[in-house]
């Protein structure tokens, strides 16, 4: 669930499900797979850094497309979304299955997980029936090493008839192998009849009756006997595609609905009907997996699992599940708010002190005041700050996060969250899309994609901004330290600001599942979906490769677009604060307009119109309010908390602004780069619209409450 262009959707010429060619001797290789055997690993270590990513027309499922030379032959390589089945019941699952069968691929890759072969059989043997051109790649071969599970590839290949080669792709261990079997069995070498499924007599005969009849109507395009099946148990989805791909309906000729008839009444006389007959065909694929698994796999520890599911007996338990999650997002935020503190006056005092050397540079050219204002005091300032503040959290967050999804851990947050977006009407994944809101909105609403009801994936999407990200972190935790944790020293103060912090957290994940509720109940009106949650085995994190993926695909990534919205917003915040009309700046006129609708809500106009140019970053909304608040028309910065708490106490502020404050940042319209990323995962203008208002209105209402509440309590005590 990177953050990368190829999450974010970057132009990628997806018109056809056909892969173009550059040359037409280049080989397309499809990647498939179970989630969690390890195929995006594959798919890094084959193409290294020659990747483009888009999005499957018509589809926010992720589309990655890269390219490797091997024996000077060019093959492109398309790691195709992670699929139990070709059976589809979700969108990736379709998109994967449509590829497979319509995508015309050279070579099919399917990677399998050592330690979970036996399962992951079913997808193979599924993927035989579609297609001749098939190498089985057996992954993840070290830890099946430490669980004393042994493959006999050569028996396993002699049973399916395919090549199949043994990996441990993070480390790049038979790599090589796989290439060259790649090239063979693309460049028309060693290919060999695959084994089929052999079904009851009676239903094997069914499909051959309707293999003969159809055989004539679709030129070889696609596999007759697969089809055959399929026509047995012909969904809408896949009926249109067949369609669209054939360029015929081939249910339209009189032959085929004549055979199909003959078949089912044939059926029924073993009792199997149009609600039945997917069990009896995954049954048999399931039987088949198994007796392929008994001979080919040996465990030496038959308990070799027992470790992971001791620590699932604790992690995911009911009594202790919730609070080491909480405990955990604990620890994290404490590292982040003490470790963020130094390098972030680092980089301040660096990036402040180029500011310095810009002015010098400036005035030596005799530049006019206003040039100056704009590109240094307006447009750098605001960078400067932006980079300043949000760097360093995201650097230290980031791969912590990054670390907990590589280790195993982030699918039991699914696990103990899902019970309470059930009640709420929504869908377990949507805790995983919300963890990794905390690092950023933009990202959060990516990760919706792993959620395949449309209803539920809407939910997940306007709900997303009730958790705090990276950029509104600074201004939580600088109220929390200067109004309730400001009389402590030292560590307690870093101890108390955290576990304050988290209880902003609980806030929001609270109002999350509530809004969740309240949506489904009302505009968004359904029943929760259920899912297949994998729990991965637990995996030694590869400290390196996720330094180095949460830095470039995530921090610097996140950073970039911050950067992008905050220099124009530099512009505008500099223009409103230093154009004057009569007395007073165009910023104070909007915070005089603003203010007696403010002090309902327990701030002021200032905090609110901060918040609204804070649109673009929030992490420039505290230096508009201390710009605004001292006049200078510049974006400022205090030498201390202790500075910024007495100029806040002089203009007003009380316990009650700050908690209001917190509540509003907390709940309010998600920032810019945020809103563009709805608008490209919803394609609507209308649930952008509602993603705005509903936590913007929600922020509102609950300052308006704990503020009179509050005032009243205040009057009568």
């Amino acid at each position: 669930m990177g953050l990368t262009k190829k999450s974010t959707g970057a132009s990628v010429n997806n018109s056809e499900l056909i892969i173009k060619k550059e040359n037409k001797s280049d080989k397309v290789i499809a990647l498939a797979g179970n989630p969690n055997v390890g195929k995006s690993t594959v798919f890094n270590e084959l193409t290294g850094m020659n990747q483009h990513t888009g999005n499957w027309p018509g589809k926010t499922v992720t589309n990655a497309q890269g390219k490797y030379t091997y024996k000077n032959k060019n093959f492109i390589v398309v790691d195709i979304p992670g699929t139990y089945s070709l059976m589809a019941s979700s969108v990736e699952e379709e998109v994967a299955r449509n590829f497979i069968c319509f995508g015309s691929p050279d070579t099919i890759v399917v990677v399998v997980d050592a330690t979970n072969l036996e399962r992951n059989l079913n997808l193979v043997l599924q993927i035989l029936e579609v297609n001749n051109n098939v190498i089985v790649c057996v992954n993840l071969l070290d830890e099946a090493k430490k669980k004393k599970i042994e493959v006999n590839f050569k028996k396993i290949s002699n049973v399916l008839k395919v090549p199949v080669v043994g990996t441990s792709a993070r480390s790049s261990q038979g790599l090589d192998k796989l290439k060259e079997e790649i090239y063979n069995l693309s460049h028309n070498k060693n290919k060999k009849d695959n084994l089929k499924v052999t079904y009851p007599d009676f239903l094997g005969n069914i499909l051959k009756n309707i293999q003969n009849t159809i055989e004539k109507h679709i030129n070889n395009k696609i596999n007759s006997r697969w089809l055959s099946i399929k026509l047995l148990d012909l969904d809408e989805s896949l009926h249109k595609t067949l369609n669209e791909y054939l360029k015929i309906d081939i249910l339209e000729y009189e032959d085929v609905n004549k055979v199909i008839n003959e078949s089912w009444l044939e059926l029924e006389k073993h009792n199997i009907n149009k609600e039945n007959i997917r069990d009896i065909i995954v049954s048999k694929i399931i039987k088949t997996g198994e007796k392929i698994y008994k001979e080919c796999v040996t465990l030496k520890n038959k308990k070799y699992n027992e470790r992971d599911r001791k620590i699932d007996k604790i992690l995911t338990s009911k009594a202790f599940g919730i609070p080491i999650m909480l405990m955990l997002l604990g620890v994290i935020f404490w590292i982040t708010i003490v470790g963020a503190n130094y390098p972030s006056e680092i980089l301040s005092n660096f990036l402040f002190g180029i500011q310095d050397k810009l002015t010098i540079f400036f005035e030596k050219l005799g530049t006019p005041d206003w040039v100056h204002g704009v590109l240094v005091l307006g447009i750098y300032r605001t960078l400067a700050w932006v980079i300043s503040v949000m760097l360093p959290p995201m650097a230290i967050f980031f791969p912590i996060f990054t670390l907990l999804e590589d280790l195993g851990y982030l699918p039991r947050i699914a696990f103990n969250m899902d019970k309470f977006f059930k009640k709420a009407c929504a869908h377990g994944k949507q805790a995983l899309s919300m963890c990794m809101g905390f690092g950023c909105n933009a990202c959060g609403v990516i990760g919706c994609r792993i959620i395949d009801s449309p209803r539920e994936r809407l939910i997940a999407i306007i709900t997303n901004s009730f958790v705090p990200c990276n950029g509104r972190f600074p201004i939580l935790i600088s109220i929390i330290t200067m109004f309730f944790a400001g009389s402590l020293l030292g560590t307690w103060q870093s101890i108390i600001s955290t576990l304050l912090l988290t209880v902003v957290i609980l806030i929001g994940i609270f109002t999350t599942l509530f809004i969740s509720k309240l949506l489904s109940k009302t505009i968004l009106k359904g029943m929760p979906s259920s899912f297949v949650l994998e729990l991965p085995p637990y995996r030694k994190p590869q400290v390196g490769k996720v330094l180095l993926r949460s830095i470039f695909d995530r921090t610097l990534f996140v950073l970039g677009r911050a950067v992008m919205v905050a220099a124009p917003a530099g512009l505008i915040i500099w223009l409103m604060s230093n154009i004057y009309i009569g007395d007073l700046s165009i910023l104070k006129y909007c915070t005089n307009f603003l203010d007696p609708f403010a002090q309902l809500f327990g701030l002021d106009g200032v905090i609110l119109m901060a918040f609204i140019l804070g649109f673009p970053a929030n992490e420039i909304v505290i230096p508009i309010i201390i710009m605004s608040y001292m006049a200078t028309g510049n974006i400022m910065d205090m030498g201390s908390l202790t500075e910024l708490k007495t100029l806040l106490v002089d203009n007003g502020w009380t316990w009650i602004t700050a908690i209001c404050t917190m509540l509003f940042c907390l709940m309010h319209f998600p920032c810019g780069t945020t809103c563009i990323t709805i608008k490209k995962e919803t394609g609507s203008l209308k649930w952008t619209a509602l993603s705005i208002l509903i936590p913007t209105i929600t922020g509102l209402l609950m300052c308006f409450v704990v503020a009179n509440v509050s005032r009243l309590i205040m009057m009568l005590f």
